[in-house]
């Protein structure tokens, strides 16, 4: 069985760019849309038997109407070739109100062909995947409130509610192994936090600021194959042993805490009774982001200095750039702003982040020393030298604690 498996589309993400005046859409919504294309085409060329989609179809839970019918085109091409797929519904997909329709909704309703949506927790065995020879536990993105609301929580620590949680959650998966039938694989997939698992810009995951779900109960040896969603950066929690338990990553750089990250989508050899064979396919295509930083040491040629800081014009071509600099505040007017846009007029995208850093030293006036000023006479000048609002009430203060300091000694 061959498994295509991918994440994170947010497909609406249009926080960069301009529009495109054929299509009248975001340019950066293309950049996404094109990455979908790579995707559907590879699954209905490949003939792969199954796409796993592990949820955040788009940025948020009300997506605009023209790109939910992009999402839809692509995703009726893989119905139309036959291709079955799975939904999973992700955090920036459901209503946190209870009753409301979530944005993959239209595709349940309608009951589209060789397409079902996973809005709940569920086993599907053969006869609920269209005849396929396999298993598949699906975890979609857990709700505290409405998990909250079936266990009959209320009053409870925010930590003891997510242990709960989980620990219904794995109860509920060992369940479903048990009966699973032991001649066919099983795959299983959610739109979660693993523990362990490492966010873009190599942040660890916390326990307590997500439902996290425990290692052990993802790396189960009755698992042939784990397709998680949530985490953008591509990674195998479970790497160099069985079973995979992959994270592919979003399928179009978001912003510039993925800079330096490839985006993948996976597809998955699976047999029972062998190990999963697990294939990255880089999308090429991919929007480049560019991000550099540099510290102005020296007041001369420094948009120079600037240029230099970032790739040459050839390499920023279609990129999303962003260079930040530091530099002391009063050589602000040195950076010439119209000449750097004009370095980088290929770009797709030039953001100038500029950090001027104030003198936080003192200076003593001269002919003074330290030693002959008395503390309120130091915080005086200090107040004064860092323009401190309010410093005559702040010296007023300071003036009764010393008083009241000397009183007590």
């Amino acid at each position: 069985m061959r498994v295509l498996h991918f994440a994170d589309a947010h497909i609406d993400m249009a926080n960069y760019g301009r529009h495109d005046p054929q299509t009248g859409l975001p340019m950066r919504v293309l950049d996404f849309l094109k990455s979908l294309d790579t995707i559907v085409d590879a699954a209905i060329s490949q003939k792969v038997d199954l796409v796993i989609f592990a949820g955040d179809a788009y940025k948020d839970r009300s997506p605009a109407p023209t790109f939910q019918r992009e999402w839809g085109r692509r995703i009726m091409r893989l119905s139309q070739a036959k291709v079955p797929t799975l939904l999973l519904i992700g955090n920036h997909d459901i209503s946190p109100a209870a009753g409301r329709a979530h944005a993959l909704q239209e595709f349940k309703t309608l009951q589209v062909p060789f397409v079902k949506v996973l809005d709940q927790p569920s086993f599907l065995k053969p006869e609920d995947l269209w005849g396929l020879p396999m298993q598949v536990i699906a975890m979609p993105w857990v709700t505290r409130s409405g998990l909250m609301a079936n266990l009959e929580m209320s009053g409870t620590e925010t930590e003891q509610i997510y242990s709960n949680i989980e620990e219904r959650i794995a109860g509920l998966v060992d369940e479903w192994v048990s009966e699973a039938d032991k001649n066919l694989p099983i795959i299983f997939t959610a739109h979660a936090s693993i523990e362990g698992a490492k966010f873009g810009g190599e942040r660890l995951v916390m326990l307590g600021n997500d439902l996290v779900l425990s290692g052990s109960l993802v790396k189960n040896q009755r698992f042939n194959y784990v397709a998680m969603g949530h985490i953008h950066k591509p990674q195998d929690v479970n790497e160099g042993h069985q079973p995979p338990v992959i994270y592919p990553g979003s399928i179009e750089r978001v912003d510039f805490g993925e800079a330096k990250e490839d985006r993948f989508f996976v597809i998955a050899e699976i047999e029972s009774g062998k190990d999963t064979q697990v294939e990255w396919v880089q999308l090429t295509g991919a929007r480049k982001f560019i991000d550099r930083r540099t510290v102005l040491r020296s007041n001369e040629n420094v948009t120079e200095t600037l240029k230099d800081a970032l790739p040459n014009p050839k390499e920023m071509s279609e990129a999303i750039v962003r260079l930040s600099v530091e530099y002391p505040r009063e050589w602000d007017t040195l950076i010439d702003e119209t000449a750097l846009r004009k370095y980088t007029e290929d770009a797709f995208e030039f953001h100038l982040v500029k950090r001027p850093q104030s003198e936080a030293r003192v200076r003593i006036p001269e002919g003074q020393v330290v030693s002959s000023l008395s503390p309120l006479n130091l915080l005086a000048q200090y107040f004064d030298a860092a323009k401190v609002k309010d410093a005559d009430a702040l010296n007023k203060l300071a003036q009764e604690i010393i008083s009241e300091d000397v009183l007590d000694s």
